[in-house]
């Protein structure tokens, strides 16, 4: 038989200090970790959708309003209404504003987008807002997840098959699995030296359609905005391949403001500022980047206008900070103005609601006829951004959400 192992004061003192070596690098990792700062609280009890609308209601009162800092829209999925504000994404109630999940991390939450049925959270850390997360409004289910070089702020817009993130130095295109099918602008480590057209470009406006991204940037050097034409979907996401590429033509060094209001198959269209021989305009662009067609506007756009044009059944509308202005869907020419509106707005039962002084307008989306309107009581002043759900309306007042039915 073999002799029983015995073990030496020696041998009890090395095994300890391997196990609290061993918990000391566990903690380190811990410490270091994402998850260490992430609370995720989810549920298997979501509420059901509610039934569209049949009609325009013809009064509204507020229900529930919530902190929403870090949307611009209201996000409604299904019977969920997504709020994002101080580091927490929450999915809420639509009837009552209760809280259904939360997802938060001690990180500055950069934005809130929703696409493709989902929520699509960005938050910033050491490298800018590149901590991007995909949650599932039904449960608040954590789905894809990325992370690369970001500027320090950026505007998230849902365009078509995409999430754009666009500082003013670096812009990504993601696809719905959060692969990135699209960098562009400043790359501080490229792994393929001079694969970026320019640099030192300031971004100042991007929309997209599934095909097709157009920029807006200032180059050095360069008198005045250059419009930029790219493939969304180029061989390589580091290697961007461009269509066209000028400067316009039309502007000065001083001419401020140029922004991309709608990107449809082979055609763009560009808001113009003001010049020294022109009022402001919607300016039509073909696939090669020419300037086809010029529709004057009656008054120049403000900061406050920054989304491209919203799809609205089988046309667009665009919110100038002053009016809307709807596009044909095909052929982007515009069809009606409404002066008077203080943001974007959502269609409901046949008709579209626009955000005007102490109420919602009732809009005929073909002619642009104000049916009617519906009071609303707002404490706050500013721009508002509606949108729909069921038979609930809901806008954004800066940083609140508020529900109204």
């Amino acid at each position: 038989m073999l002799a029983p192992e015995r073990r030496t004061r020696a041998d009890l003192i090395a095994a300890l200090l391997l196990a609290v070596a061993v918990v000391a690098a566990a903690s380190v990792v811990w410490l270091r970790s994402d998850a260490r700062g992430t609370v995720s609280v989810t549920t298997d009890a979501a509420p059901e959708a509610p039934a569209s609308a049949t009609a325009v209601p013809s009064t509204l009162t507020e229900a529930w309003r919530a902190p929403s800092g870090a949307t611009s829209r209201p996000i409604a999925v299904g019977g969920v209404v997504v709020t994002g504000d101080d580091g927490t994404v929450t999915g809420r109630a639509l009837d009552s504003g209760a809280e259904l999940w939360r997802y938060g991390r001690d990180m500055p939450l950069c934005g809130v987008v929703e696409d493709w049925r989902t929520a699509v959270a960005v938050y910033r850390d050491q490298r800018g807002c590149s901590q991007v997360t995909q949650l599932v409004p039904d449960s608040g289910m954590r789905g894809a997840q990325r992370s690369s070089d970001a500027d320090d702020a950026v505007t998230l817009t849902a365009a078509d098959t995409h999430v754009i993130s666009r500082g003013d130095t670096r812009l990504e295109l993601w696809r719905s699995d959060l692969v990135r099918t699209l960098e562009y602008g400043r790359v501080d480590a490229p792994v393929v030296p001079g694969a970026q057209p320019r640099n030192g470009c300031t971004l100042r406006s991007a929309a997209a359609s599934s095909t097709r991204l157009a920029v807006v940037e200032r180059c050095p050097g360069e008198e005045a905005d250059r419009l930029t034409l790219l493939e969304t979907t180029p061989e390589a996401d580091s290697q961007p391949k461009e269509i066209a590429s000028s400067v316009l033509p039309e502007l000065g060094p001083d001419d401020m403001g140029t922004r991309v209001v709608a990107v449809s198959g082979e055609r763009t269209v560009l808001y113009l500022p003001p010049t020294a021989s022109s009022g402001p305009v919607l300016a039509g662009y073909d696939a090669a980047g020419t300037l086809t067609a010029r529709h004057p506007l009656s008054a120049a756009a403000t900061p406050d206008a920054v989304f491209p044009a919203a799809v609205q059944g089988s046309f667009l509308t665009w919110w100038s900070g002053t009016e809307t202005v709807a596009l044909g869907g095909d052929d982007l020419v515009p069809r009606w103005t409404l002066p008077g509106t203080t943001g974007t707005g959502a269609a409901m039962a046949g008709a579209l609601l626009l955000p005007v002084r102490d109420a919602l307008a009732v809009v005929e989306p073909a002619t642009g006829t104000v049916q009617g309107r519906i009071p609303v009581v707002r404490d706050e002043a500013g721009v508002v951004n509606v949108a729909v759900a069921g038979t609930s309306v809901l806008e954004q007042r800066g940083p609140q959400v508020v529900v109204l039915r």
